[in-house]
């Protein structure tokens, strides 16, 4: 198994850069929260699963597709629930659309909490929007983000309490044996200069964020 794709009510990339091609054939399972399923109509193509309590998609939902419902009244966020069941099909890697915007931040917020707890049970989640959210850890050793063309703001922030960087090359800002803090968003709209940033974390979790200028 690859990739599952999870789609949220929040906003789909706006910019056309192949987003919509790569969840159409690099993804082998897709999976809508909620609401989330009313993108996929808009983009006509049927998910595998539907997941959510359907308190914010009340229209009838397709035939043919595994629906688990929910209550309200839960724990679990849709996209929580989503996650878990991309993770007990044996998924590692998964891509969250449409976790970012929207009328409310909090969704957003609790969706970057979510990265935190797929990274706990051993997978990798991205955020795709126009930005793209990572998560980068000490395991991970050092991990290259290529731009060649200079076009992506590059942007590193403290999950956990602290960070300690061993290094960040190829930015206009290089930090060397730096230890980044929650408290202080050093690391955010640096630039890569040398068609690549390459980070080395030496402990902690650092949020990666690249945005298109």
């Amino acid at each position: 198994m690859n990739r599952c794709a999870i789609i949220a009510g929040g906003d789909l990339p706006q910019k056309d850069n192949g987003w919509k091609e790569e969840l159409r054939r690099k993804t082998d399972l897709i999976i809508c929260a909620d609401c989330g399923y009313r993108h996929m109509k808009e983009l006509g193509t049927v998910p595998d699963i539907i997941v959510g309590d359907f308190d914010s998609y009340t229209e009838p939902l397709p035939e043919n597709v595994e629906i688990i419902s929910s209550i309200p009244e839960k724990d679990d966020t849709d996209t929580l629930m989503a996650v878990k069941k991309a993770i007990e099909l044996g998924y590692k890697n998964i891509d969250l659309y449409g976790a970012l915007g929207g009328a409310r931040f909090e969704h957003s917020f609790a969706n970057i909490q979510t990265m935190i707890y797929t990274y706990q049970q051993g997978c990798d989640l991205r955020i795709i929007g126009d930005s793209i959210l990572r998560i980068q850890s000490a395991d991970d050793g050092e991990v290259t983000y290529p731009d060649e063309r200079g076009e992506l703001y590059f942007s590193v922030f403290a999950l956990t309490e602290t960070v300690n960087i061993d290094y960040l090359k190829g930015v206009k800002y290089p930090l060397e044996n730096h230890c980044l803090v929650q408290s202080f968003p050093i690391g955010v709209s640096n630039e890569i200069t040398e068609g690549a940033a390459r980070l080395c974390v030496n402990s902690g979790l650092a949020l990666i964020i690249t945005t298109p200028k």
